[in-house]
């Protein structure tokens, strides 16, 4: 496998990672194998189907069990607290109906990486292919939404979301060593984060109340992406890294059941990876 010399970093937002999905696929179909790749919720999700060379499985998983209650339920999140059924999804679903390629991924010299944010500190804790003692465990604590999600439970430490303290880690890649940084994110380049709702703020404080680092970590959520996207825009300006992002504002809800509007994004993900390569090899050569 050639070897591209360089980071990957993958943002999270649950079904609007269809996008990443598709820039992804182009990139195993153009042969664009990263030595780093790095990701946060659902992107550490879609990381997963890049390293083992599975083109199209993130898309075939999710726009095929969106709709299953196996896979995405709001009644179990009620019953369980567990919108997303990490049991089905690493279990029956990786196993047999659509196979992980767990010997490829392994096998891979590519490193990957999980963000999961550890509940007692409210601070991003990093999982590594080869050096985590159950990296699905990590997976899944990277894409457990808070109040949606149960916490999980690794080496007796617990986790949840990882962009409720690291949305984009694209500092931990250069801090790495790594001087040709690649983002793919699953918004477009004007959004930023509205302040957290009233309601929310109510909900999260009442429940994690006991976690007072965590609780000041979610407050900061929308400050500390905002900082992040302007440091991003300044960084991409300087031609330190490169970012390929929607090029509209995404509709698709981070809960979205529409499999129209997710396969659109999923396509929309693939344009935006071809029109993109040229570019792209340009400043990876550079």
């Amino acid at each position: 496998m050639d070897m591209i010399n360089g980071a990957l970093v993958l943002e999270g937002g649950s079904m609007r990672c269809l996008f990443t999905a598709g820039v992804l696929d182009v990139f195993l179909e153009q042969e664009m194998n990263f030595s780093y790749v790095i990701g946060v919720s659902a992107g550490s999700m879609t990381g997963l189907s890049y390293v083992s060379r599975q083109p199209g499985r993130t898309r075939d998983v999710t726009i095929g069990f969106v709709n299953d209650s196996r896979y995405l339920s709001f009644r179990r999140m009620m019953k369980k607290r567990q919108i997303f059924n990490f049991d089905f999804l690493f279990g029956e679903l990786s196993h047999e109906l659509i196979p992980f390629d767990w010997e490829t991924f392994n096998r891979s010299p590519q490193r990957y990486v999980a963000v999961a944010t550890r509940c007692k500190t409210g601070q991003p804790e990093y999982f590594e292919k080869g050096r985590c003692s159950d990296l699905e465990a990590a997976v899944a604590a990277s894409s457990s939404m808070p109040l949606l999600s149960r916490m999980i439970t690794i080496d007796h430490k617990q986790y949840l979301d990882g962009g409720l303290s690291m949305p984009i880690p694209y500092r931990k890649a250069m801090e790495e060593g790594y001087e040709k940084v690649v983002l793919v994110l699953s918004r477009d380049h004007n959004y930023r984060k509205p302040p957290i709702s009233p309601l929310q703020e109510k909900a999260y404080r009442r429940y994690f109340k006991p976690l007072p680092q965590l609780l000041a970590s979610i407050e900061e959520i929308p400050a500390r992406y905002n900082r992040m996207e302007d440091e991003i825009d300044r960084l991409e300006e300087e031609g330190k890294i490169f970012v390929i992002r929607p090029p509209k504002p995404v509709t698709v809800s981070r809960l979205e059941k529409n499999k129209k509007k997710l396969e659109e994004l999923y396509q929309e993900g693939r344009e935006e990876g071809e029109k993109r390569m040229e570019a792209l090899k340009e400043y990876l050569n550079s």
